[in-house]
């Protein structure tokens, strides 16, 4: 069989899927590898796959202020590139060469962008994920910009002048790539006169959407390779994860609880989402749980009220009866697959976008962090759970969710390629 190797870069929400296909992958009788962050490698080493180190490190995942500023709504896409991925392109391109050198095939998270040189320098065959419709800049179903929302009232204009928006995000970011294009140059690559980390982003081979097409419908301009598999979900589960007795004790002694999560990233950077949350809750006289990663517990929690580092997403919000979190993907699709509605406090980067797309679909509401106050939180909430309508929606589109197999297409896909 072959031997595959795995890369991505990011939080959890980028990892995790990548892990789904992998688990799979390997049950079909493939050699899988991993290069990505070093802060990954004992999750990695436990699962039984081969590691290897990929810069740029991730310190953020322990430093809130970096955290912060990689999250910032107007600025933390720009910063993650210019500060984070460029000043680091030689390095990853070093550390994926040597590993790929071994390898019959690579599937990519999108993020990691010496994926294409690589791949070109090797000769080798190659795929893409798609973790998000946005990351096809459709003129067709154009995206929530971050650090520009109000584009979005433009939007119904039509395509012609939706491309004239994602024209305008292409020549803003544009000196972003040069970098990428000065590497190419030294490698003896072909030159490129395009912007990378907007148009021609995939690979010419295949490009797998690890979303569901309930959450994003294909579109006459996304790539003709692309192949929609729906999510892939893991969250642990596979190797043993439960919920604490304790929590389950708590699950079980009442009515569903509203969860508080900031999932893997933006939990770094709470501000004042958890005491905001827990007068929320007290307000409305519900239970609730908290997920807090690594922020102190609280002291001013009832007994209705419990806060705990973490809980496997596939375990808990099914026993919810509202979710609140921040709009990544990971805890999107999760959120979805439970058949919960939501409430969506995005911070940045694809969040506004997932919000505005839960939020069509009739599942959940959305409140900016600016908003984000205990009375406007349970205001929003009082309308989610008082409309049933949310809670049909959402027990609607979970059912689809549920139904489908994005581990088995996306691993289908992949196998094609190898063949």
């Amino acid at each position: 069989m072959s031997r595959i190797l795995m890369t991505t870069l990011g939080t959890l929400g980028d990892l995790h899927p990548t892990i789904a296909i992998a688990l799979e992958l390997r049950q079909r009788g493939h050699d899988i590898v991993f290069a990505t962050h070093q802060v990954y490698q004992s999750r990695i080493e436990a699962l039984g796959f081969e590691f290897h180190s990929m810069r740029p490190d991730f310190t953020a995942m322990n430093d809130p202020q970096e955290m912060a500023r990689m999250m910032d709504l107007k600025t933390g896409q720009e910063y993650m590139v210019r500060q984070w991925v460029n000043p680091n392109l030689r390095e990853m391109y070093a550390d994926l060469l040597k590993v790929a050198s071994g390898a019959d095939f690579i599937f990519s998270g999108e993020g990691v962008v010496a994926t294409p040189l690589v791949a070109e320098k090797l000769g080798m065959r190659w795929a893409s994920s798609a973790m998000v419709p946005m990351s096809f800049f459709s003129a067709y179903d154009p995206p929530i910009l971050a650090a520009f929302p109000r584009l979005a009232k433009l939007y119904k204009l039509g395509p012609i002048v939706n491309r004239g928006i994602i024209n305008f995000a292409k020549l803003v970011s544009n000196s972003w790539a040069d970098p990428i294009r000065q590497l190419r140059r030294e490698l003896g690559l072909s030159p490129i006169n395009y912007n990378p980390f907007v148009e021609n982003r995939f690979s010419a081979y295949l490009v797998v959407a690890l979303f569901s097409s309930v959450f994003g419908q294909p579109q006459p301009d996304w790539p003709a390779n692309t192949v929609v598999a729906g999510f892939t979900f893991y969250d642990g589960t596979q190797g043993g994860a439960e919920l604490t007795p304790a929590l389950k004790q708590f699950l079980e002694a009442g009515e569903p609880p509203i969860v508080f999560t900031l999932g893997s990233a933006a939990v770094m950077d709470s501000g004042n989402f958890y005491q905001e949350s827990i007068e929320a809750a007290k307000q409305l006289n519900r239970r609730a749980v908290l997920l807090i990663g690594n922020n102190d517990l609280h002291e001013n929690l009832s007994p209705d009220i419990v806060a705990v580092n973490y809980a496997p997403y596939s375990q808990i919000f099914p026993r919810a009866c509202a979710i609140v979190h921040q709009g990544g993907i990971g805890t999107t699709a999760q959120a979805l697959r439970a058949g919960r509605p939501t409430l969506i406090m995005p911070y940045s980067h694809d969040q506004p976008d997932n919000a505005a797309r839960v939020k069509r679909l009739g599942t959940s509401r959305t409140i900016s962090r600016k908003q984000y106050s205990a009375a406007r939180v349970a205001k929003e909430l009082s309308k989610l759970l008082g409309n049933p309508n949310y809670a049909a929606n959402a027990a609607r589109i979970g059912r689809i969710i549920q139904a489908e197999d994005g581990v088995g297409v996306a691993c289908n896909a992949i196998e094609k390629q190898l063949r």
